[in-house]
């Protein structure tokens, strides 16, 4: 039996200082906080390359004055970039660059899902958000290092996306320890705002930075990853076994004697001395035959890559186009570029929402993923014309993109991960969301790899490879969308045909 005193030094310290253990409630708090700061540090990271791009590979053919007021010094420093990126294939390398760290990241995270279940989350959660401050930082000490080798870059970002790995799988099973599944949808979705948080927050540090050098942009956010990592080793607590968690009347864990409509409120993971008297672990070609999986994994790749192609490309595009004939600077590009985040922590949480309303989580993420397609026109089409339209737009296409992307990896991620098909083996959590996430990140590696190709000769080609994913990820959830509906339809008529029998009843 695993021993009650693993707690976390932060915790220990916090007790001995108020002379009293913390309430149940009080660490679901602290794991909800916990977690979702430190994967918004994951994003923050992840964002920087996305606005560093644009000071890496200023020049464009469609690149004209920034503004009228500034002088032939400014606008040469915009177009003077960094070699070998501000080539006539710079656009191409950064592209590259994009497609390593995503591929390592997608291939590291099926691992990750199966470290998860094996090794103690918290060391794993520190040693990726260290790892990741340390190789984001190298990133940017190449600026001062006067570093010119695309190798040194490409392997810098292969090694972060290793690292940034092991986040995803780790703060989803440490929220599956603690908390259950009533209102799944709507808290995931809530909680998942880290993502745009996090995209946000990578944004305007890195803009404002920018300024000062590039290589601040990168050297900083990776030093605030890295800080963060140490917070999270001192008071994350990875499951209540671990800190001797009772659960009072009130609280969500199940325990012996609950009414049957309180087993939703179930921990999605069970302890691990519980573990150890279940079944081995779900196998991977066992979880891919979980029924839903395969159809919402491979949604997931194209979902994802419509919205990385946008996290990844955006500031870039939105520096190279002009809103209402003139073209915005690298900061203001960048600051611009975060409102779609915004629209997608309202898409995140109005999907969940939704998705819970209906009980409906195939024809949410499908619906979403088809309004995707008149958002991207709209925004394609129209965002020049003014600096409110394209604000208006932006935050449309970030509610129907990022929407069905939060509630895939979140909320369905945890239904498949406990579905009734695994008759209550608790270990096929981890595993399943590795699945899920790690294939929908190749998507995420394939769109800004063929970003960087086709946006050198069209953006018109770019928007329509998107929109073309954002139909074949709903198609994908055809078969699932069918079966909810045929549900509903069957729910309706049962409810129909009770009505008149209630209402002899009463005559009666």
């Amino acid at each position: 039996m695993k021993k009650n005193n693993n707690k976390p030094l932060g915790i220990q310290l916090i007790e001995n200082i108020n002379k009293s253990s913390l309430s149940f409630k009080t660490y679901q708090v602290i794991v909800l906080i916990g977690t979702f700061f430190a994967y918004t540090s994951y994003h923050a990271n992840r964002k920087t390359t996305s606005i560093v791009k644009q000071a890496l590979d200023p020049q464009s053919l469609g690149v004209g004055p920034i503004f009228p007021w500034q002088g032939n010094s400014i606008r040469k420093s915009f177009r003077d970039g960094w070699f070998p990126f501000n080539g006539p294939d710079g656009t191409t390398l950064l592209g590259d660059l994009d497609v390593a760290f995503l591929f390592v990241y997608a291939i590291g995270m099926y691992f990750s899902g199966h470290m998860g279940d094996r090794m103690d989350l918290r060391v794993i959660l520190t040693a990726g958000m260290l790892g990741t401050g340390l190789f984001t930082a190298l990133f940017g000490v190449g600026y001062w290092a006067n570093i010119h080798s695309f190798y040194y870059y490409l392997i810098i970002q292969m090694i972060a996306g290793l690292f940034q790995s092991t986040g995803w799988p780790s703060v989803v099973a440490v929220v599956g320890n603690w908390f259950g599944k009533k209102k799944r949808g709507l808290i995931m979705g809530i909680w998942n705002a880290h993502t745009s948080v996090g995209n946000i927050t990578g944004s305007l540090v890195t803009s404002i930075l920018l300024k000062y050098g590039w290589g601040w942009s990168m050297v900083v956010p990776g030093i605030l990853i890295a800080f963060s990592g140490v917070v999270v080793f001192l008071l994350l607590p990875v499951h209540p076994e671990s800190v001797g968690g009772n659960k009072d009347e009130d609280e969500v864990l199940l325990s012996p004697g609950k009414e049957d409509d309180e087993v939703n409120e179930q921990p999605l993971l069970r302890s691990r001395s519980d573990r150890e008297e279940e079944s081995c672990a779900v196998g991977f070609i066992e979880a891919w035959k979980i029924p839903g999986v395969a159809p919402f994994a491979l949604c997931l790749f194209f979902a994802k890559l419509v919205a990385y192609t946008f996290l990844y490309w955006l500031p870039y595009y939105i520096s190279h186009t002009a809103i209402d004939g003139r073209y915005l600077s690298n900061e203001e590009s960048g600051n611009l570029s975060t409102l779609f985040d915004v629209g997608g922590v309202i898409g995140g949480i109005l999907a969940g929402y939704i998705s819970d309303k209906l009980d409906a989580r195939a024809i949410t993420a499908a619906s979403f993923m088809y309004c995707v397609i008149p958002a991207l026109y709209l925004y394609q089409s129209y965002g020049h014309i003014s600096m409110t339209i394209n604000i208006i737009l932006m935050l449309i296409a970030g509610v129907f993109v990022n929407g069905p992307y939060a509630l895939i990896t979140t909320a369905v991620s945890a239904d498949l991960g406990t579905h009734s098909s695994l008759k209550g083996n608790s270990r096929a959590l981890a595993t399943v969301t590795a699945i899920i996430d790690g294939t929908g990140s190749i998507g995420a590696a394939v769109g800004p790899f063929l970003t960087g190709y086709i946006s050198a000769d069209s953006w018109n080609a770019v928007f329509v490879m998107l929109m073309g994913s954002a139909l074949v990820a709903g198609l994908f959830l055809t078969r699932l969308v069918v079966t909810e509906v045929n549900g509903k339809i069957q729910e309706l008529r049962s409810q129909g045909s009770s009505r008149p029998i209630l209402s002899t009843n009463l005559q009666v």
